[in-house]
C-alpha cells in the first residue's frame, strides 16, 4: 500500500485489514447494480424528447455508452495503480492534493452518499405503496427496514454481500431482458420511419441533444473503485469489470430504447411520465397490468442499487480514517465479519435520519453539481499522476492516455453545464458551503491526529 500522509501514521486503531474476497462478477455487480437504477424509467422519455425521432433516440444511447468508455478506462488505470479501498479519495491523495482528497470524502459523507441511500429506500417504499396503500409515515418505516436489512447483509460478510449483490443485479436485469425479448416480437416497424417531433432539433443537433440527455443514465460505473482493496487480482479484474459494465449497460439501454420506440409513437413517448409502463401496455397480454409490472420492475431495480450503495460507499470514510483524516473509529474492521462495520453503521444511521427529514434530503440534492466537479477532477488526476517521477506504477495502462482522460472530462463537463443551468444559484451555494465547512474540518483532523 502506498505511503500515507507523509509517512506519518495515526495513533493506532485496533482493526484488521480488509481481505481480497470479491471476484470479477461481484465487481461487475457493484458497478452495474449502481448504474442501472430508477433513472432509466424516465430517461428514455427525456432522450426521446431531445432527439425527436426513434432512430436518433436509439443512436443517442449507443453513442452515449461509447463516450463513457474513456471514463471507465481512467478508473481502471487508477484502480490498478492504487489497488486499495477509497476510490477518488485515494487518487487525489496520491496526486498530492490532500485537501482535495479530504474534501472529496467530506462531501461524500455529508451530501451525496447517505442521501442517496435514503432517497432509494424511500423510492422502493413508495413503489410498494402502489400495492399496499399505506400512509406516508408507514412507508417511511418500510424504508428504514430496507436500510437495516441491507446494512445487515453487508455487515456480516463481504463475500456474502458480494454474492447477494451478484444475485440481485442479475435479478434486476432479468425484467429488462424479458421486456426486450417479448417486445422484439411485437414492434411496429412504421414508428422507426415516422417524422420528427414538431419543433425538435434535426440532424447532428438532435443527436447531440439526445446524447446529452443520456449522460445521467451512465453515471455510477466507477462505484467498484471504492472497493478495489477487496477485489481479487485487481490487475485483471478491475479493467475487465469496468469494461464489461459499460458494454452491458450500453447494450441494455440501446435494446430497451429500440423496443420502446418501436411500441410507442414519439409524441406519446416524449410526453409520457412513465414511458416503460406505457410501452409495456402496448404488448399483448399485458395491457392494464403494465403499471403493476413496471412497479415490480422498479422495486427490483432500485433494491439492487440500494444494496450496492450500502456496500461500497462506506469504504471512502474507512480509507480516510486509516489516514487520520476522519474519525478513527471508522477504520475499525469487525473481528468476525471482517467488514468496516462502524463506517457502514454510521452511514446507514445518517441515511435513516434523512428518511424522516425529506426536505433536508431534497436540499442535499443541490450538491449534485459539487459531486460532478469531484468526478471531473478525478479524471484530471491522470495528468498529474502520470507525470510523477516515482510512485505511479499502474498494473494496467489505458490506451489513448491523456486523450481518453480528456474525453472523460468533456463528458462530465457536459453534465456540469446542464446541472448548473438547471439550478445555478443552488449549485453555487452548495459549492460554497462544501468549502466553508470542509476547510476547517480538514485542519481539525490534521491537528487532532498530527498530520503534516
Amino acid at each position: 500500500m502506498s505511503k500515507v500522509v507523509d509517512n506519518l501514521k495515526v495513533e493506532s486503531v485496533e482493526h484488521k485489514e480488509l481481505g481480497r474476497k470479491l471476484g470479477l462478477w461481484a465487481a461487475v455487480a457493484i458497478s452495474l447494480g449502481t448504474t442501472v437504477g430508477s433513472g432509466i424509467f424516465s430517461s428514455i422519455q427525456e432522450v426521446a424528447a431531445a432527439s425527436g425521432t426513434a432512430l436518433i433516440t436509439i443512436l443517442a444511447f449507443l453513442v452515449g455508452g461509447i463516450i463513457n468508455i474513456p471514463a471507465n478506462l481512467v478508473y481502471a488505470e487508477l484502480a490498478t495503480a492504487y489497488p486499495e479501498d477509497g476510490g477518488q479519495y485515494v487518487y487525489f491523495r496520491e496526486a498530492g492534493f490532500k485537501g482535495l482528497a479530504f474534501w472529496c470524502g467530506w462531501i461524500s459523507f455529508w451530501a451525496t452518499d447517505p442521501p442517496s441511500i435514503s432517497i432509494m429506500a424511500l423510492a422502493i417504499a413508495n413503489y410498494l405503496g402502489f400495492f399496499l396503500g399505506w400512509s406516508d409515515l408507514a412507508l417511511k418505516f418500510v424504508a428504514v427496514a430496507l436500510v437495516l436489512i441491507f446494512m445487515g447483509v453487508h455487515l456480516r460478510s463481504v463475500e456474502g454481500g458480494g454474492k447477494f449483490q451478484t444475485f440481485i443485479t442479475f435479478f434486476k436485469i432479468l425484467p429488462f431482458v424479458l421486456l426486450i425479448g417479448y417486445g422484439l416480437f411485437n414492434l411496429n416497424g412504421s414508428l422507426y420511419s415516422a417524422p420528427a417531433l414538431k419543433g425538435s432539433n434535426i440532424g447532428i443537433l438532435a443527436l447531440l441533444a439526445g446524447i446529452s440527455a443520456t449522460t445521467w443514465s451512465f453515471d455510477g460505473m466507477g462505484a467498484v473503485c471504492y472497493m478495489t482493496g477487496e477485489i481479487k487480482e485487481p490487475k485483471r479484474t478491475m479493467p475487465r469489470a469496468l469494461l464489461i459494465t459499460v458494454f452491458a449497460v450500453t447494450a441494455i439501454y440501446v435494446l430497451l430504447s429500440f423496443v420502446v420506440t418501436g411500441l410507442l409513437p414519439m409524441d406519446k413517448l416524449a410526453g409520457s411520465d412513465s414511458p416503460i409502463a406505457d410501452a409495456a401496455a402496448m404488448l399483448p397480454g399485458i395491457g392494464g397490468s403494465a403499471g403493476t409490472i413496471t412497479a415490480i420492475m422498479a422495486i427490483i431495480v432500485i433494491i439492487g442499487s440500494l444494496s450496492s450503495c450500502i456496500m461500497f460507499q462506506p469504504r471512502i470514510e474507512y480509507a480516510m480514517a486509516k489516514d487520520g483524516l476522519w474519525f478513527k473509529s471508522f477504520a475499525k474492521v469487525h473481528p468476525k465479519f471482517e467488514t468496516p462495520y462502524v463506517s457502514i453503521i454510521i452511514q446507514c444511521a445518517f441515511a435513516i435520519v434523512l428518511i424522516f427529514a425529506t426536505d433536508l434530503a431534497n436540499l442535499l440534492g443541490y450538491f449534485t453539481l459539487v459531486a460532478l466537479m469531484k468526478n471531473f477532477l478525478t479524471f484530471s488526476m491522470i495528468f498529474f499522476l502520470r507525470r510523477k517521477k516515482s510512485g505511479y506504477n499502474p498494473l494496467w495502462r489505458m490506451p489513448g492516455g491523456y486523450f481518453m482522460a480528456g474525453v472523460a472530462m468533456f463528458v462530465t463537463g457536459t453534465l456540469i453545464v446542464s446541472t448548473f443551468l438547471w439550478a445555478p444559484v443552488a449549485g453555487l451555494v452548495a459549492a460554497v458551503i462544501s468549502i466553508v465547512t470542509g476547510v476547517p474540518a480538514y485542519y481539525f483532523f490534521k491537528h487532532r491526529y498530527h498530520i503534516a
